[in-house]
């Protein structure tokens, strides 16, 4: 007989409710000193040793018997291969969910632009895309080609020439759905290494590994701190914590639709946040009944149960008002507003990663075929931060051209701040062109 689930309740009425919340929401993804000394010297070697260093860690740590770069190494025509190993069923999914990508980030493209001044002075903006993306692709058996088309193909539309993939085989298990997903997306060379050691390959360059200019893509703890090390060379994405949900419900929406959105983020993992917020208290009675009721049929129960009772809440508010107030305190990664009417509550959203619309819009569409990209702030971040774009791949340069007549009238002023900073090479620089 399976145990009773037991997911804590908290009523934002109470005395202590901004202090339980706070103690729910705290997440330290830090990693400890032994973690933070092992990424320093894998990255050191890597830069020391390069492609003979990538090698030696894949014998070691995915149990691979290689004897060259050579053989970590797969050619565009591998991935094209993929394509006809899987399903018929699986290669439209790809394709129906790459379009949809493809299409949105269309949406986000900026163009280059600039204006003219009266005096003929030019001021404007030049945008370019970054010359070369890394995209990180966990690997193995838990390997989400979901993931492949939301980091590749906002580079490509962005147009960036070359995305350069890595992803572990550990023991030699190939994901055929994240190499046809590679083939979908674009992108351009694929290296079978993992861990930090391929983020410094990313970061660096070997011999065989080219440098980028930006890292982007989820992975594990070393992972992520080989990412926070190599910031600064290079760009990164952002730093991921668990997953999160966090549904806000007038009471009026089926109970079960609500108990496995919540699972929905909880079969991530056991660090996995769902949090449910709602006015009415009889409705989350019946959302805890039907995650009791539903919990058995899942595959991943123990992993839902661990996420639920460690890190999960059904939280009562007064009204939608106080709703969407804890939402806003909360700035989740997901965030369903499953109301009657959401467009009325969505101009008091602040902050969210991403902002699904009504009761038949459930997370999971957002995760693989909406068209939004599914890389979103965590851990509150999304108060500061926003989901993985084209904007994340491009970069833009600001253009100035004075005119004879503009170089000498902003002469005037600037040379007069530049004297009140005791920096005369500066004010005499802007003088000369004084007329």
């Amino acid at each position: 007989m399976t145990a009773p689930i037991a997911v804590r309740r908290l009523n934002a009425a109470d005395q202590d409710f901004a202090r339980h919340l706070d103690h729910l929401l705290s997440w330290e993804s830090v990693s400890d000193d032994g973690v933070n000394q092992r990424v320093l010297e894998i990255i050191q070697a890597v830069r020391e040793r390069g492609d003979a260093a990538l090698v030696e860690y894949t014998q070691r740590f995915d149990g691979l018997e290689v004897a060259a770069m050579a053989d970590l190494i797969l050619p565009r025509e591998r991935l094209e291969l993929a394509l006809t190993r899987i399903s018929a069923e699986q290669r439209q999914a790809l394709e129906v969910a790459a379009e949809r990508v493809r299409s949105y980030h269309e949406q986000q493209k900026q163009d280059s632009w600039r204006y003219t001044e009266a005096d003929g002075t030019v001021l404007g903006q030049k945008v370019t895309p970054l010359d070369r993306a890394g995209l990180y692709v966990p690997g193995g058996k838990a390997s989400y080609p979901s993931s492949v088309l939301m980091n590749a193909i906002p580079a490509k539309v962005a147009g960036v020439p070359e995305v350069v993939m890595v992803v572990p085989t550990p023991r030699g298990e190939i994901n055929e759905i994240v190499l046809a997903a590679a083939a979908i997306a674009g992108v351009d060379r694929v290296f079978t290494i993992g861990g930090a050691q391929a983020v410094a390959a990313l970061a660096y360059g070997t011999e065989s590994v080219p440098p980028v200019d930006k890292i982007v893509g989820p992975g594990n703890i070393y992972v992520a701190t080989a990412k926070r090390h190599v910031f600064g060379k290079v760009g990164i994405d952002m730093i991921a914590g668990p997953s999160e949900i966090l549904v806000v419900c007038d009471g009026q929406t089926d109970p079960d639709w609500i108990a496995m959105d919540l699972f929905s983020q909880a079969e991530h993992d056991e660090d996995a946040q769902s949090i449910l917020v709602s006015p009415d208290a009889a409705f989350l009675d019946r959302v805890a009944e039907s995650i009791g009721k539903l919990l058995p049929t899942m595959e991943r129960a123990e992993i839902i149960r661990t996420s639920l009772e460690g890190r999960g809440a059904l939280i009562q508010v007064a009204d939608m008002a106080q709703a969407i107030a804890v939402a806003n305190r909360i700035a989740p990664e997901h965030l369903e507003l499953s109301v009657a009417d959401p467009e009325a509550w969505l101009p008091e959203i602040r902050h969210a990663g991403a902002i699904f619309m009504g009761r038949y819009t459930a997370e999971a569409l957002g995760d693989y075929v909406a068209g939004p990209n599914h890389v979103l702030p965590t851990s509150g971040t999304a108060r500061f931060s926003s989901p993985l774009g084209v904007y994340d791949f491009q970069k833009r340069s600001s253009i100035i051209f004075c005119s004879p007549d503009g170089a000498s009238e902003l002469g005037k002023s600037a040379s007069v701040l530049a004297r009140g900073e005791s920096l005369t090479a500066h004010a005499r620089s802007a003088e000369y062109r004084i007329k």
